[in-house]
C-alpha cells in the first residue's frame, strides 16, 4: 500500500483514530494514537516524535527524542477497539539524521533481510513459526519481600476433575500430556479459537489452521503461512494482539509464556525457515530427507551457532523450564526426519521441493520475533558461507542411547544465563553488514542478566520451602 492507498482505507472505513505500534527492546507491543486528522501524506516522512528513554533498553535521557516512521504496506484496521481505529507499524529513526535506530527490532529484521540479498544467496527468506499458548480462566501471582506465589485455574484441567462446578461437574477433563486434537467438549476452547483465527484473518493474517495443544489447562496452537521474515515479524505481532485481546473478551487470560505449568508440556514456537532465490527454493535437493547441500550448511551454521541464537529464541528465565528432556523438548543439537527431540526437523509431509525447509524447534514465543528470526537467518548464511558441516543425523531415540552415547550428542543451555555466556562469546556472524551491531549485544546482554538473570537469582522459591525450611 501506498500512502495514498492508507488514507483512502481510513476514509473507507471511517476510521477515527490512528494507532502507531512499535516493538520495544525486550519484545512487547507499544502504541500512542493520534486523532485521524493527523494522517497525511507528509506524516509518513516525517514522522512523529515521542520519548525514547521511556522505551526499555532504549535512549538515555540526554538523547531521548527519536521518531516513529509509519510504514504504510503495514495498516490495518483494529478489530478490537470501539472507534474504528487505524494501526500502522512504525520503524524508529533518530529525529536529526533520520537514520534507522540501530535498537530498533524491526529494523534489525530489516537490515538481515537486505544482508542476505547483497550476499546473493538468496533473495527472500520465508519463515513458519508455530506459536503454542495457554487460555486460562484465572491466573493471580504475587512476589515481594514476604510472599511469593501463582495460582492457575482452568475449567479443562485434570486438577478439577473433583471440584464442585456450577451445574455439576461433568468430568470431561484433559490428562497430563493427553491434550493434543480432542474433540468437544474435551476442547472448551475450540469456539474461542475460532474466533481468533477470524480476527486473525480480519487484521491480514493466512491462517492455515487450530487445535487444542498437548497440555492440559488449555494449551492451544493457531498456525500461520509462511511469510518473508520481515512480514512474518510483523504478524507475529498482530497474532498475539489477537490471542490476547480475544481471550480476555471471552473472560479468559492467554498467555505465551512457555512453562506456566509444572509437570506437563509447555508452549514452543518451532520456527520453519527456507531460503528461495528468483522464485525458486534452494533446500531442495538430493541429499539427506531431499535436502541440497545448501540446507545442510545451513543446519550447519545454526548448529554451531544454535547456542547464541537461543539467547534470543529462548529469551527468559522460564524458557529453560521448558527446555528440558522428557517432554517433547528438542533439547539435543542435532538434526533429523523424524526425531522431535533434535533441535532441527526436516518436515516429510510433502514431497514439493516448495515444501522443502529446515524446523527449528528449540524457539518459544516469549521471543522477539524480529530479533530471534534474524539471529536465525544469520546463523544460516553464515553456515552456507563458511559450508559449515552439520555431522551426522540424530536418527535414533535419544532416549535409548548409552549414557556413553548420549554424551556426546551437544545439548542446549540449561539456563538463560548460559545462553548469554553463549551469546557474548560466540557473536561475530550476527555483526555481518552491521545486522547487529555490538551495542545491540552488548545492552541485550546487560538487560537480561540485569532485569531477568539476576532478579531470579536474588528471591527465594516457594518450592525451596518445601526443601529446606524444617533442616
Amino acid at each position: 500500500m501506498s500512502p495514498k492507498d492508507v488514507i483512502a482505507l481510513a476514509k473507507e472505513k471511517g476510521c477515527k483514530i490512528l494507532d502507531l505500534r512499535f516493538m520495544d527492546f525486550p519484545g512487547m507491543w507499544q502504541n500512542t494514537s493520534y486523532p485521524i486528522s493527523e494522517l497525511t501524506e507528509d506524516c509518513f516522512e516525517d514522522g512523529f516524535g515521542f520519548d525514547g528513554s521511556s522505551i526499555r533498553g532504549w535512549q538515555a535521557i540526554n538523547e531521548s527524542d527519536m521518531l516513529l516512521m509509519p510504514q504504510p504496506e503495514t495498516a490495518f484496521i483494529d478489530p478490537f477497539l470501539a472507534v474504528p481505529t487505524l494501526c500502522l507499524i512504525c520503524n524508529i529513526a533518530d529525529p536529526v539524521t533520520k537514520q534507522d535506530y540501530t535498537r530498533d527490532p524491526r529494523n534489525i529484521a530489516k537490515k538481515a533481510c537486505e544482508y542476505m540479498t547483497k550476499t546473493g544467496i538468496a533473495d527472500t527468506c520465508y519463515i513458519g513459526p508455530e506459536a503454542e499458548f495457554f487460555v486460562f480462566d484465572d491466573i493471580r501471582y504475587n512476589n515481594n519481600e514476604h510472599e511469593s506465589y501463582y495460582h492457575i485455574d482452568s475449567q479443562e484441567a485434570v486438577w478439577n476433575t473433583g471440584r464442585a462446578e456450577e451445574g455439576g461437574n461433568k468430568g470431561y477433563k484433559i490428562r497430563y500430556k493427553e491434550g493434543y486434537f480432542p474433540v468437544p467438549p474435551t476442547d472448551t476452547l475450540m469456539d474461542l479459537r475460532t474466533e481468533m483465527v477470524l480476527k486473525m484473518i480480519e487484521c491480514g493474517l493466512d491462517v492455515e489452521c487450530h487445535h487444542h495443544e498437548v497440555a492440559t489447562g488449555g494449551q492451544c496452537e493457531i498456525d500461520m503461512r509462511f511469510a518473508p521474515l520481515l512480514d512474518m515479524g510483523d504478524k507475529m505481532m498482530k497474532y498475539k494482539y489477537v490471542v490476547k485481546n480475544c481471550a480476555m473478551k471471552a473472560g479468559k487470560t492467554a498467555t505465551f509464556m512457555p512453562k506456566p505449568l509444572y509437570n506437563d508440556n509447555g508452549s514452543g514456537m518451532h520456527t520453519h525457515i527456507s531460503l528461495w532465490k528468483g522464485g525458486e527454493p534452494l533446500f531442495a535437493g538430493t541429499g539427506y530427507a531431499g535436502l541440497s547441500d545448501m540446507a545442510m550448511h545451513a543446519m550447519g551454521g545454526i548448529l554451531k551457532h544454535a547456542a547464541a541464537i537461543i539467547a534470543f529464541t529462548n529469551p527468559s528465565t522460564n524458557s529453560f523450564k521448558r527446555l528440558v528432556p522428557g517432554f517433547e523438548a528438542p533439547v539435543n543439537l542435532a538434526y533429523s526426519q523424524r526425531n522431535r527431540s533434535a533441535a532441527l526437523r526436516i518436515p516429510m509431509y510433502s514431497p514439493s521441493p516448495k515444501a522443502k525447509r529446515i524446523e527449528f524447534r528449540c524457539p518459544d514465543p516469549t521471543a522477539n520475533p524480529y530479533l530471534a528470526f534474524s539471529a536465525l537467518l544469520m546463523a544460516a548464511l553464515d553456515g552456507i558461507e563458511n559450508k559449515i558441516d552439520p555431522g551426522s543425523a540424530l536418527d535414533v531415540n535419544i532416549y535409548d542411547l548409552s549414557p556413553e552415547e548420549a554424551a556426546n550428542v551437544p545439548t542446549t543451555p540449561g539456563s538463560l544465563e548460559e545462553a548469554l555466556v553463549s551469546l557474548d562469546e560466540d557473536h561475530e556472524f550476527l555483526l555481518k553488514g552491521s545486522v547487529f551491531t555490538p551495542d545491540v549485544i552488548e545492552t541485550w546482554i546487560d538487560y537480561k542478566m540485569e532485569n531477568e538473570v539476576n532478579a531470579i537469582k536474588l528471591r527465594p522459591h516457594p518450592h525451596e520451602f518445601m526443601m529446606y525450611y524444617d533442616i
